[in-house]
């Protein structure tokens, strides 16, 4: 019988870096109100830091922010502004000093997306994504390059890895997301200077999440290609790109800029495979018939 793929541990932060490393830091996160970007403050949070997280839904983030300041014992201020705005980004950057004094670090992550082919994707709907990822990106280091560059602090932008290779009806935030890219390392090549880091996490498939429900209907069978697709042998958990976010924010990164670091468990690498994975791995020898001899 062939061995069982061996899934990847998930580990929480505080079982990997000490619970006040960020102490005395601040935050600003766009997008932070839920999903991906919210784990990512929730964890830097457990480790010290005080945080504003940004949305466009008051209500939301205002209840966002109750509660991470309630599961972590640290302040987080709910900050309303439109990314695609840059002078309501400018009101909440100018809260968030009026509050906590200083900004070192900076969570770009306001995103959309939702899956549709060129042909019928509206030049507004392409648009759209351009300015909330892309843009909106743009305006975020805009309002904040001048309070990080004083506390020599860092970026991180959340991204994607799906213009790696080309991905069906993912056309616009592709497009976006490779504009993000470009964005952080012309930052981390001007800003270095100053003292300032800026780097990308690409997540892969990470489970329980808006995006993930939006872009699939999560069915076991689903599930069971993702992971038979995933090197580590597990859909990606929230932990994994909190984990990610620590580590690049923390000084173990202090020599790492202008660099795009996949969160997927390898699974970048798979796409196309000829042969079933992980089977052609684990019982090379049933695979045997599949491969015809060249002449």
């Amino acid at each position: 019988m062939a061995p069982t793929h061996q899934a990847a541990p998930i580990v929480d932060s505080t079982a990997v870096f000490k619970e006040n490393i960020f102490k005395g830091k601040v935050l600003f996160c766009t997008g932070g109100g839920s999903g991906i970007c919210r784990a990512m403050t929730e964890t830097v949070m457990r480790h010290g830091a005080d945080a504003a997280i940004v949305g466009r839904k008051l209500d939301r983030i205002t209840q966002a922010a109750k509660e991470l300041s309630e599961a972590t014992g640290q302040t987080c201020i709910a900050t309303q502004a439109d990314v695609r705005d840059p002078k309501l980004l400018q009101e909440a950057v100018a809260k968030t000093i009026a509050k906590f004094g200083k900004i070192d670090f900076v969570i770009c992550g306001a995103a959309g997306n939702f899956l549709a082919p060129i042909s019928g994707l509206s030049e507004n709907a392409f648009r759209t994504v351009i300015e909330i990822d892309t843009i909106g990106t743009y305006n975020t280091i805009k309002a904040t390059i001048p309070y990080v560059r004083k506390t020599q602090g860092s970026y991180i932008h959340v991204s994607a890895t799906l213009h790696y290779r080309a991905t069906p009806y993912q056309a616009h935030v592709s497009a976006a997301k490779a504009g993000v890219d470009a964005l952080s390392a012309v930052l981390a090549v001007e800003e270095g200077p100053f003292g300032v880091r800026s780097n990308v996490i690409a997540p892969g498939a990470i489970g329980d999440t808006e995006g993930a429900s939006r872009l699939s209907a999560q069915s076991a069978e689903h599930r069971t290609r993702v992971v038979n697709s995933t090197p580590l042998g597990r859909i990606g958990n929230l932990k994994d790109v909190a984990n990610a976010t620590v580590f690049l924010f923390s000084d173990a990164a202090a020599f790492i800029t202008s660099q795009v670091i996949p969160v997927d468990g390898g699974s970048e690498h798979l796409r196309g495979l000829p042969l079933p994975y992980p089977t052609a791995v684990l019982d090379p020898e049933g695979v045997k018939s599949l491969i015809k001899p060249r002449l």
